[in-house]
C-alpha cells in the first residue's frame, strides 16, 4: 500500500486534448489538509476531476487512495468515487426531493442494502454537520450555508479517507464561508484528509494550512511566511 493519500510523479493533466497541466509531482499525507489555489482556468478544478476520475490520466504517474490513475478503467470509477467525498461550489442537491431523500439516493447509488442502516448513517452525518432538524426540508428552503452543509454531509456518507472540495465557499458569504470552513477543519481532525480549491486568501489567512499553486501549467508549492 502506497503511504500517500495522493500521490503525483511527472504527470500530465489535459481536458479536450489541451494540456492544462504538466510534470504535476506532489504527494498529500493520510490526514492533511491542504489548500490548491490559482487563478480561473490554471487547472485547480481538472486537477480535482483527475482525482476523481471524470479526466482520464494519460501520462505520468497517480496513485489516489491506492488508486491507479493512469490504468483505471472506466468500470473502476465508482468504486472510486466510494472511496472519496466530493464537495462542489454549487452544491448539486437534488431539488426535487428532501434532505433525507438526497441523501438516501447516494447511499442506494453506493449499495446500502439495508433500510435501517441507511436510516442510521444518514441521522449520523447530519449531527455531524449539526442540522439533524433539516431531514425532511428541500433544498430550496434551506439558506447557501445549509444547503453547503448538506453537500459535506453528502460526501460523508461512505466515510471517505478523503474529501476533495471545490471552492466549497465560493457561493457563500463571509461569515457562512467562516462557518463552513469550521466543519471542515473539524472533519480533517477527525482524520479525513481534505484537498480544497479556493481562491478565498482571506479564508487562508484565518486557517493557515499548506498550500500548493496551479500557475503556468504547474503545481507548486507555496512556501509559509511564517
Amino acid at each position: 500500500m502506497d503511504k500517500h493519500i495522493i500521490s503525483f510523479e511527472g504527470a500530465t493533466i489535459s481536458q479536450d486534448k489541451k494540456v492544462v497541466l504538466r510534470d504535476v509531482s506532489f504527494t498529500l499525507d493520510p490526514g492533511a489538509f491542504v489548500y490548491l489555489i490559482g487563478r480561473t482556468g490554471t487547472g485547480k478544478s481538472s486537477l480535482l476531476k483527475t482525482l476523481y476520475g471524470d479526466i482520464k490520466l494519460r501520462e505520468g504517474k497517480g496513485k489516489v487512495v491506492d488508486r491507479d490513475l493512469l490504468k483505471m478503467r472506466e468500470r473502476h470509477i465508482p468504486d472510486l468515487r466510494r472511496q472519496l467525498g466530493v464537495v462542489f461550489q454549487d452544491f448539486q442537491l437534488l431539488s426535487d426531493r428532501s434532505v433525507e431523500r438526497n441523501l438516501d439516493f447516494v447511499l442506494r447509488a453506493t449499495g446500502w442494502k439495508s433500510a435501517d442502516k441507511r436510516t442510521e448513517r444518514i441521522h449520523k452525518v447530519l449531527e455531524a454537520v449539526g442540522l439533524e432538524d433539516k431531514l425532511k426540508f428541500f433544498p430550496h428552503e434551506l439558506s447557501g450555508g445549509e444547503q453547503q452543509r448538506i453537500a459535506i454531509a453528502r460526501a460523508l456518507l461512505n466515510e471517505p479517507k478523503l474529501i476533495l472540495a471545490d471552492e466549497p465557499t465560493g457561493n457563500l458569504d463571509p461569515i457562512t464561508s467562516e462557518e463552513v470552513m469550521k466543519l471542515l477543519h473539524e472533519i480533517n481532525q477527525h482524520g479525513t484528509t481534505i484537498l480544497m480549491a479556493t481562491h478565498d486568501f482571506g479564508l487562508i489567512s484565518k486557517f493557515p494550512k499548506r498550500t500548493l499553486m496551479c500557475e503556468d501549467q504547474q503545481v507548486v508549492e507555496v512556501k509559509s511566511k511564517s
